[in-house]
C-alpha cells in the first residue's frame, strides 16, 4: 500500500499558525489515511463542529470566503485558491478525475468500492469531493493543502504531494464531512459571494 504525505496536528499542541508562514508543530505526528466521505453529521453535531470551526479561526487570524454548497465546495474551494475564481471547480474536478485514473495504482487502494465506479461517481458535479480528491489535487498541482479543520482531536491537516515537492500552498477550511470554503488573512477576504448558502447556516 503506498504511503501519502498526510500529516495531522493535534490542537493542544498547535503552537503557530498564520497564513502565509510556516509552522512550528512538535516533531510527533502520524500519517493520516485518505479515505471516502464519511456519514453527515446530525444538525446538532454539525452545529457543535461549525462552532468549534469558528472559534479556531478567529483564533488564528484567518477568514472564510464562503463558497456554494451545492456540492461542488471542495472543488470550487480549491479553484478559488488556485485561480483566484470559485467558477473554475468544473476544470479542477476534470483535472483530478485524470489524476484519479491515469495514477491508479496509486490510489486505488484506498477506494472501498470498484475503482472504476468511483472515478465515474466522481467525475459527475455535484458528487462532494473527499481526502483522496485532495491527496490527488495535491499530486497534480504540485500544492500543500492546509486544511483547518472542526474535527474535536486534529485542527490542522496538512496534505503534500508524494514526492513532497510543492511550489504553492493552497488553505481551506473543512467543516467536517459537511463543507469546504476557501480561507484567507482576515480582512484579505474577497468580496465575491455565493449564489447559494452552504448547508444549515
Amino acid at each position: 500500500m503506498n504511503e501519502f504525505s498526510f500529516i495531522c496536528f493535534d490542537l493542544e499542541n498547535l503552537m503557530f499558525f498564520s497564513c502565509g508562514q510556516s509552522l512550528l508543530v512538535p516533531s510527533l505526528h502520524w500519517q493520516h489515511t485518505p479515505r471516502v466521505n464519511g456519514l453527515i453529521p446530525d444538525v446538532d453535531d454539525a452545529t457543535l463542529d461549525h462552532e468549534r470551526l469558528l472559534d479556531r479561526l478567529s483564533t488564528y487570524g484567518l477568514a472564510e470566503l464562503q463558497i456554494e454548497g451545492d456540492g461542488n465546495c471542495q472543488f470550487r474551494a480549491l479553484a478559488d485558491q488556485l485561480f483566484r475564481n470559485p467558477d473554475y471547480h468544473k476544470h479542477v474536478r476534470k483535472q483530478v478525475v485524470k489524476q484519479l485514473k491515469h495514477h491508479r495504482n496509486l490510489y486505488e487502494s484506498y477506494v472501498p468500492m470498484n475503482y472504476k465506479s468511483y472515478l465515474k461517481k466522481m467525475k459527475r458535479s455535484g458528487e462532494w469531493g473527499d481526502h483522496l480528491t485532495l491527496q490527488a489535487a495535491a499530486d497534480k498541482y504540485a500544492a500543500k493543502i492546509c486544511l483547518l479543520t472542526s474535527f474535536r482531536e486534529t485542527c490542522f491537516i496538512e496534505i503534500v504531494p508524494r514526492d513532497n515537492s510543492y511550489s504553492r500552498e493552497l488553505w481551506l477550511s473543512f467543516w467536517s464531512e459537511v463543507h469546504y470554503n476557501s480561507l484567507y488573512a482576515s480582512g484579505d477576504v474577497p468580496s465575491r459571494r455565493p449564489r447559494k448558502k452552504h448547508w444549515l447556516f
